[in-house]
């Protein structure tokens, strides 16, 4: 997973993840069969550990801005988290591609899609309990705020510290609040 994380599925030679893992090709192949079946396997892996934390913070934080800010700040040391500071593993492993690796692309894509539709979820949730005006426009808010998840990953890879990245999430929240 880190050394995906650190590179990109495109970037990571074989044996970049021999050498992580530590076995030859032989064992490698038996093990997990392909590269695209272990990146897939990392991407899993990333979703459940250091990649789970915003969405948790999401569904579970009780009020709605709270919610949205909590996870936007999740996203963020998420993004600082990597040695190689590669953002978030799902927003940038895998964005533009060889046509070969376009099922990876697409998966990828689709846990984007995801990550949108969990923050309109969680919009509807504040507006059904009175946090947010009834005719707040939950689908553009999830596409923003799934945007600004996505910008600070490629902040973080660009080299954005963290009192920058703070800066952008004390905006989005004002935006929120406009």
């Amino acid at each position: 997973m880190e050394v995906f994380w650190a590179k990109g599925y495109e970037a990571t030679q074989l044996s970049d993840l021999m050498a992580a893992i530590g076995i030859n090709p032989p064992s490698f192949y038996a093990a997990f069969g392909s590269k695209e079946a272990l990146y897939r396997e990392a991407v899993d892996l990333y979703l459940s550990t250091c990649g789970a934390a915003s969405m948790r913070v999401l569904a579970e934080t009780k009020h709605v801005r709270d919610a949205l800010e909590a996870m936007l700040l999740a996203s963020l040391d998420t993004a600082l988290a990597s040695s190689s500071s590669g953002g978030c593993m799902i927003s940038l492993g895998l964005v533009n591609c060889q046509a070969q690796n376009a099922p990876l692309r697409d998966h990828l894509r689709e846990l984007r899609h995801t990550t949108a539709m969990l923050i309109g979820e969680r919009l509807e949730r504040g507006v059904a309990e009175g946090e947010l005006a009834a005719d707040t426009d939950t689908e553009r808010l999830a596409a923003y705020f799934a945007t600004i998840i996505q910008g600070i990953s490629l902040q973080a890879q660009d080299g954005a510290q963290r009192e920058t990245l703070l800066g952008v999430v004390q905006t989005a929240m004002a935006a929120l609040q406009a």
